[in-house]
């Protein structure tokens, strides 16, 4: 991780768990690409450590997860700059990254999470919010659409709720958020780090062969045809099936006893 991308994006080991904190407090944690490239290194540092069996993604202080994109007329590395010889831009690379880790990512949301930050906040895995925190795509009231987050969106939205939100560009509460299964749980602020960490219990003593395994064949299944998903499935689990890791579940099963995961 480059000197910069350190300065604004903060990373803490607990235990099994990596959390990232976008460290931009000033700006809301707004989104540039120093941001993204530290959230990217990070996430490889954290898949490099074969410790490691989540990532916990956050905001730094409590005002916001991440605000979006820079808008700061002084702003640099602004998701809006672009060069029209090498049109590729950092989110796009940022979240191409989030969606081939083979790590769950949890987003811890402590507060707004709104465009670019809704966004990232639905590249995680899981979600779990403040219930003080807004959500919301407002491009449309400034003349933009959320073009580049879409992708990402329609995967965790209702289509029609997506619709309602990227032209109207209103806000909506956590508690929306939750009902329209946009994050996994709402707490009050004081409750969010606990509400975290529970999540996290149940997520880091599961194999983490199978979880990464299972996260590859998510992301293919996803976009394959039903019966293209049908064939990929009955030849994945069987091969997951030889892994040490679903050796010693069976064992344990049998034993009665926890399991003591190898990870391979």
């Amino acid at each position: 991780m480059s000197d910069a991308a350190a300065q604004v994006v903060l990373t803490e080991t607990r235990g099994p768990v990596k959390w990232i904190f976008i460290n931009r407090i000033e700006r809301r944690n707004a989104l540039n690409e120093q941001v993204a490239n530290g959230i990217i290194a990070a996430i490889e540092d954290a898949e490099a450590d074969p410790e490691c069996r989540a990532i916990v993604l956050t905001g730094a202080g409590d005002k916001a997860f991440c605000a979006g994109g820079d808008l700061a007329p002084s702003a640099t590395g602004a998701p809006f700059t672009v060069n029209p010889a090498d049109p590729r831009n950092f989110v796009v690379k940022m979240l191409k990254r989030m969606s081939v880790c083979t790590l769950p990512i949890i987003a811890r949301v402590n507060g707004p999470a709104l465009a670019g930050g809704l966004g990232l906040m639905c590249a995680c895995d899981m979600a779990v919010s403040a219930s003080t925190a807004k959500f919301g795509t407002p491009e449309s009231g400034i003349g933009l659409f959320p073009a580049m987050i879409m992708p990402t969106l329609q995967r965790v939205l209702p289509l029609r709720k997506l619709y309602e939100l990227c032209i109207t560009g209103e806000l909506f509460t956590a508690d929306e958020a939750l009902a329209m299964d946009l994050v996994n749980y709402v707490v009050p602020p004081e409750e969010l780090d606990a509400k975290v960490d529970w999540l996290l219990s149940r997520v880091v003593n599961k194999s983490p062969t199978a979880i990464r395994l299972g996260k590859i064949g998510f992301q293919a299944v996803r976009d394959m045809t039903l019966n293209q998903a049908y064939e990929f499935g009955q030849l994945m689990l069987p091969t997951m099936a030889q892994t040490e890791d679903c050796k010693e579940g069976f064992a344990a099963f049998q034993q009665k006893r926890k399991p003591n995961w190898p990870g391979k």
